[in-house]
């Protein structure tokens, strides 16, 4: 079956383990500084003995909203040679605090500083093909010695202006598709189940055994469920100056106070999604599910799965796979950045992803159907959701949305398995096309800037 732009990513790179609160904002800068800081290195020694400073210039989105997203710590971090996965959330948030402080950076020949005051946030337009843009600048001076521009797109994946893009023809996978059509069709043709089709070419991209690729996805479910843990346990405010009072513990203890209530597994389900969510508006250890933004909804969804409907390791499993292919659709065809789609790409794939999710664990046996109708109706119903963070910080709206983002999952999942999935109308590969469309005609107001929405109540918070 001939695919002309198939689907390479990772399952592991769609869930990434790093620092909250924003995957585009965060993750993504990091990894950006992280790659520059190496590029210095390999500069000839005249121009790294002739630097004295390092300039950051953000632009669009991260301008906008990138000081309350600590866009600014997660670059000097990265610069420092600190990672996402390996970061300690602490000293992360230490970064920055003293306007008179500064930070060595050495790497290679090169011993130079960099502070707040290199920090530049651009708010004029930049032309760039991308909505989060950044460029940083080697100097001497006056002297630019050397720059990089890199763009985040969304889920902490990054790239760097001028670097050839990999051809997707050219990364063998046994079951190459592009489109929920295209993967129906690669099911149907080699009769084979999901779990197979994306365990192979998981291998096949990775290089990994299924077993170790099971290992990981395990972990990958227990950091979700740590964070989980954590944010039911930690009380407070969180940082910023809105002083968001965290929710999650005061809700779970009300869930365990009405157990014989039909309505405790509801706030059960909300207490974990806020728990992940207020973790990551903290700055904690998170899992992008596709995003920072949107890393309430699948952990709270999964933790609910083992710990109240009892599932297995390899129904979770499952779920995840199922939950992957649908991140991938998405990520493929439209955009999971908020600040490309709004919200809808951030809320609504994750709601998409854990409608998936319950479906392939609730029907091990079930079609492929059932589980395009469950995402098809999660997205669906998250159209031209804006973005609008009061502040900057990713707390109002963002950490409700993740409860709301689950329980629309939940919901999805109901109606999608009700028996009537054949007779959904709207096919997954048409509602992707409908969000690209959407998230291109949304004002760049609307999209992660804090210009308008509820981003303009933030005097009365």
């Amino acid at each position: 079956m001939a695919i002309s732009n198939p689907i390479t990513t990772s399952i592991f790179d769609l869930f990434k383990i790093g620092p909250g609160p924003s995957s585009s904002h965060t993750i993504g800068p990091m990894k950006a500084a992280f790659d520059f800081r190496h590029r210095l290195a390999t500069l000839p020694d005249a121009v790294q003995q002739q630097a004295d400073t390092i300039h950051i210039h953000l632009y669009g989105s991260l301008s906008a909203t990138g000081k309350g997203h600590g866009t600014d710590r997660a670059i000097v971090a990265g610069l420092l040679g600190w990672q996402p996965e390996t970061v300690e959330p602490d000293a992360l948030l230490k970064l920055l605090r003293e306007p008179d402080v500064t930070y060595p950076v050495e790497t290679g020949k090169m011993s130079i500083t960099v502070g707040p005051q290199h920090v530049h946030f651009e708010r004029v337009r930049y032309d760039s093909p991308y909505a989060n843009t950044m460029v940083l600048k080697l100097a001497a001076g006056e002297q630019t010695l050397y720059e990089e521009e890199y763009y985040s797109i969304g889920g902490g994946f990054i790239i760097r202006k001028g670097e050839p893009e990999v051809d997707p023809t050219s990364v063998s996978v046994p079951y190459p598709y592009g489109t929920m059509n295209e993967l129906k069709a690669q099911l149907a043709t080699h009769k084979i189940t999901l779990d197979e089709l994306m365990l192979a070419n998981e291998a096949a991209l990775t290089g990994l055994s299924r077993s170790v690729i099971n290992q990981k996805i395990d972990q990958i479910l227990d950091f979700m469920h740590k964070a989980v843990r954590r944010g039911l346990r930690h009380k407070g405010t969180l940082p910023g100056t809105i002083r968001l009072s965290r929710k999650a513990p005061i809700l779970y203890q009300q869930a365990k106070g009405m157990s014989q209530s039909s309505d405790s597994f509801l706030i059960f389900l909300n207490a974990y999604c806020l728990a992940a969510s207020e973790e990551n508006a903290a700055g904690g250890i998170v899992v992008t599910a596709p995003t920072s933004g949107a890393s309430g909804v699948i952990p709270g969804l999964t933790f609910l799965a083992k710990h109240h409907f009892h599932y297995d390791k390899a129904t979770l499993r499952s779920g995840m796979l199922a939950a992957a292919a649908v991140g991938f659709l998405v990520k493929h065809n439209a955009s999971i950045s908020g600040a490309e789609m709004g919200c809808m790409g951030e809320i609504g794939t994750a709601s998409a992803m854990g409608a998936a999710f319950l479906t392939r664990c609730a029907q091990p046996t079930g079609t492929i159907n059932t589980i395009e109708a469950a995402a098809e109706i999660g997205i669906e119903h998250h159209l031209g959701m804006t973005c609008d963070p009061i502040g900057g910080y990713v707390q109002i709206p963002c950490i409700e949305r993740n409860a709301m983002g689950a329980i629309k999952a939940y919901n999805a999942f109901l109606l999608a398995t009700s028996g009537a999935a054949s007779f959904q109308k709207i096919s997954l590969d048409a509602v992707v096309k409908v969000m690209k469309a959407t998230g291109r005609d949304m004002s760049t107001k609307y999209k992660e800037t804090s210009e308008a929405g509820l981003a303009l109540s933030a005097t009365e918070c």
